[in-house]
């Protein structure tokens, strides 16, 4: 199937035109029932027929009621708004609705106050889910421009999207996001300010993750420690001048939904799981249990819609029908604005579609553990209920205007196909109710209150100079603040590290201090003077994020740091005293287990002795992981690399391989970490060290000159290459010393460094799959729920696969647009489904074919490089040999010189 054709799927979908103008009646009042059936209402009730192999004393059937029911009918925005039940003094609005916008998943605020909303237009249009991936879905952008409070001009920005799963809004007329079954994260920008994105680059890879598309990353969040976090990835991003680098984290275990308070602390929304996860310390400390974080009856809805229409069954049904445990949330936020209510400051908010509910969590701290209870559990209610059954909040967001703001799906179904299927359970019930026919909705929320009018400063960042930007960091709205600090951070304007400077010491605003001193860090002007005199400060959060933010001067050489995490950790105050460890075991500074078992003999309170009880129960495990995370001839290399690497290179790239700064500020070399060259093809990384590398790296002059390091064996080099792919966030493959030995041969006669352009057109390059590709098979099979018979799912997690066990003569194929110096191929093919024979092929025209390769398939990664580097416009891989299993490819690249 030509990748191209996907694309004609969206001309199946009527597309509203987006504009300004003014109707008599407002969109707000036109009900999504009058597109359906008129008689809907009026025909006889359908009876559902229980599937025959149902065991009716199940837990999940048991007292199922399947009585014939009217259809869920759906209203207009304006009769939803009557459904909401509301505490005292609230007041819900809708913004922004269908026909404008349709299945809404996620909403975020650009620098100058514009929406971006991600539609996701082919999620569940069916029961079968059929189309979910189909190219459908968009990013679209809305304004404001009368200033009424509704949003009602709006572009595509983004169109024929495969179920995109973010939106991060990353300077003026750009934005970052990734769609399903991808690894990589693109920026699109607008370049000639006609409100459509016309430019597309690669900007991170690793992220992308398999699985249905409810389990998939989801909400890349830039906080307030310039990182950038997501649900399900267990390592963080940050963008820096020099390139996008990484670092390890714990598990976020979120599905969809990533938030954080004014103090930075990273919220995770879990989904199924239905509450809050890894809210009690930052995530790149890694994971802790903390027993008793979700007090006595957390996990319990109040829910007004009594249709038992969830997953779980009759075992999670309260005697009205409606849902006695919390299954499905999403859409998380914490409250940061300053039009609603001050004690709403600094709450957690979350959406529990499958309840129809938005729950307001109190949270308290006891010896530096934080514990979550639902605000509203003593009247048995929710802060936000409804009575109409197609509420679907998945998404919260404190908005410019200092208000909340609530996405509504407004749909019949919400769970994913994978929970509808033939003889389930949801699968009845959905049906009894007719609610598979109500999609292509979607509704945009404003909450406000009595007497707090919603703020009508427009902001306009993106024309704003950097020293106007700096004013905004004291703004008591917490929006206003992260997006003032990421825009200074972008455009590296170190002109105002003075006034930030300032502010970080004089300024009698806390949070305006905490952001100041962020900004500062984001620039590269941080000093550890300052970090230094701010642990001494009265305020312990201060103390905390200073303990914090001075772990980057660590990382990058300061070593006396150390000292002041020793002292820190006898603070008074138990939260100041976990950060303290916290800092020093990440940082891996000298005697780091001694400072963590002296701490826990020295301080009683339970938030210390948690922390460094399983601090240390994970040093154990870390040793015994050690010996078991690689192969015995892997384990070898990456210990002989790091020892090259701690003696050696260090020096120029950075003890935590983030690069060393020289008294100016720069680098002396490039970072490692997270390094497109780097995980890359490891040719680069080989021919460097072989003979060296002169010049600009990408446009940027480095300080450092490498030298070339021949005069060392190839199990030497092998080791470094091996150790730098996979330490510092870094996930590729090894590298053996047979590689370097070929690599060395074919670049024997040269005698003089590599420049960076000259070496880079010798690599092999990955070639990201375009529309214009043409790919083929002889055999595909479906994959999953909602899928199609495409075969090129291989470039993805998605992955392709045989219909039947492979035989020989079964092909794949690929046509480019053009022709290219094609080099290597490499492919996954998980545990069971590789290829026990194959070949390698290659064509001009389609018609005469050359073989390039063999190869012998194996477990997970496969690689083979062509024998003869010639031009061509095909590219097949076919079977050689009969198996018992089908033949499976997932991550396919192929790469060209």
């Amino acid at each position: 199937m030509h990748l191209s054709q996907k694309l004609l799927f969206a001309s199946l979908f009527s597309i509203v035109a987006l504009s300004s103008c003014k109707q008599e009646r407002s969109p707000f009042d036109v009900s999504p029932a009058e597109s359906l059936d008129p008689k809907r209402a009026e025909a006889p009730y359908p009876s559902i027929a229980i599937p025959a192999d149902v065991d009716m004393e199940s837990p999940r059937w048991k007292g199922i009621d399947l009585t014939p029911a009217p259809p869920v009918i759906p209203v207009s925005a304006n009769e939803e708004a009557k459904t909401f039940v509301l505490k005292p003094g609230y007041k819900i609005e809708p913004i922004l609705s269908e026909p404008q916008i349709r299945e809404p998943a996620a909403i975020q605020f650009d620098g100058n106050g514009r929406m971006y909303v991600l539609e996701l237009r082919s999620y569940m249009q069916d029961i079968d889910a059929n189309g979910e991936l189909f190219a459908t879905s968009r990013i679209s952008r809305w304004e404001d421009t009368d200033d009424d409070g509704v949003y009602e001009t709006g572009v595509v920005f983004l169109d024929s999207l495969v179920f995109p799963r973010f939106i991060v809004p990353f300077g003026p007329n750009t934005i970052l996001s990734m769609e399903s079954n991808e690894d990589h994260v693109y920026k699109y920008t607008d370049t000639d300010g006609d409100g459509k994105s016309d430019k597309k680059e690669l900007f991170a890879t690793g992220l992308g993750r398999s699985g249905n598309v409810e389990h998939q990353t989801s909400f890349l969040t830039w906080t307030m420690d310039n990182w950038m976090y997501s649900t399900y990835n267990a390592h963080r991003i940050r963008w820096t001048p020099d390139g996008v680098i990484q670092e390890p984290t714990g598990n976020p275990y979120g599905q969809w939904g990533v938030a954080q308070d004014n103090y930075g602390q990273v919220w995770f929304q879990d989904g199924a799981g239905g509450v809050p996860q890894n809210f009690n310390f930052p995530i790149v400390y890694g994971n802790f249990r903390v027993e008793g974080q979700f007090q006595e009856g957390f996990r319990v809805p109040y829910s007004l819609v009594k249709l038992a229409d969830f997953e779980p069954g009759m075992r999670e049904t309260k005697a009205d029908g409606s849902l006695n445990n919390v299954t499905g949330s999403a859409g998380n936020d914490v409250f940061r604005g300053d039009k609603l209510p001050k004690e709403l400051i600094g709450q957690y908010f979350y959406g529990e579609p499958v309840g129809r509910i938005v729950r307001q969590v109190k949270s308290t701290k006891e010896e530096g553990l934080t514990y979550l209870q639902n605000e509203y559990i003593a009247s048995e209610t929710e802060f936000i209920q409804s009575t109409d059954p197609l509420f679907r909040p998945v998404d919260i967001a404190t908005a410019p205007d200092g208000t909340m703001y609530i996405v509504d799906m407004y749909r019949g179904i919400i769970q994913e196909g994978n929970w509808t299927q033939d003889g389930s359970y949801l699968r009845t019930k959905i049906q009894q109710y007719q609610m598979d026919d109500i999609i292509g909705n979607g509704r945009i929320w404003r909450l406000s209150y009595e007497g707090m009018p919603r703020s009508t400063e427009k902001p306009r960042m993106y024309d704003e100079t950097t020293a106007e930007l700096v004013r905004h960091l004291e703004h008591p709205n917490g929006w206003w603040r992260d997006q003032a600090q990421q825009n200074i951070i972008l455009r590296q304007d170190k002109s105002v590290a003075g006034e930030l400077e300032k502010m970080v010491n004089t300024s009698t605003n806390e949070l305006a201090r905490i952001h100041a001193l962020w900004t500062l860090e984001g620039l590269g002007a941080l000093k550890a003077e300052t970090v230094k005199n701010l642990m001494k400060d009265p305020s312990p959060a201060i103390r905390i994020q200073a303990l914090r933010a001075s772990e980057t001067l660590y990382k990058y050489g300061e070593k006396s740091l150390a000292e002041n995490y020793r002292t820190m950790a006898l603070d008074a105050d138990p939260s100041v005293v976990i950060q303290a460890i916290q800092s020093a075991y990440i940082l891996k500074i000298e005697d780091a287990d001694k400072l963590l078992k002296s701490s826990q003999q020295a301080n009683k309170t339970k938030g210390v002795q948690l922390v460094t009880t399983q601090l240390l129960e994970r040093e154990e495990e870390a040793k015994k992981l050690a010996s078991t995370k690689y192969s015995p001839e892997e384990q070898v290399l990456f210990a002989k690399g790091k020892t090259i690497f701690d003696s050696y290179c260090s020096t120029c790239h950075g003890v935590k391989g983030l690069g060393t700064p020289t008294g100016g500020g720069e680098l002396i070399a490039p970072a490692f970490s997270g390094s497109p060259r780097i995980m890359g093809h490891p040719e680069y990384a080989v021919k460097t060290l072989l003979h060296g590398l002169t010049g600009a790296i990408e446009g940027k002059e480095y300080e450092g000159v490498m030298i070339a390091m021949n005069t060392n064996d190839d199990q030497w080099i092998a080791s470094v290459v091996s150790y730098i792919r996979n330490e510092f966030g870094n996930q590729g493959s090894f590298v053996d010393a047979d590689f370097v030995a070929q690599l060395r041969k074919e670049t024997e006669a040269r005698n003089s460094n590599y420049n960076y352009d000259e070496l880079v057109g010798e690599i092999p390059k990955a070639l990201f799959p375009q529309d214009t590709w043409k790919v083929t098979a002889s055999s595909t099979a479906l994959q999953g729920v909602g899928s199609t018979k495409d075969p090129s799912y291989a470039f993805t997690f998605k992955g392709w696969k045989t219909e039947t066990p492979q035989e020989p003569g079964m092909w794949f194929q690929v046509e480019l647009p053009k022709e290219q110096n094609l080099a290597e191929i490499q492919f996954d093919s998980g545990d069971e489904q590789f290829p026990l024979k194959y070949t390698v092929s290659v064509s001009a025209d389609g018609s005469k074919w050359t073989e390039v390769a063999t190869g012998v398939g194996e477990k997970g990664i496969n690689t083979a490089r062509l024998k003869t580097q010639e031009s061509a416009k095909f590219v097949r891989i076919q079977a050689a040999e009969k198996g018992e299993q089908p033949w499976a490819m997932k991550k396919l690249t192929i790469y060209a010189r």
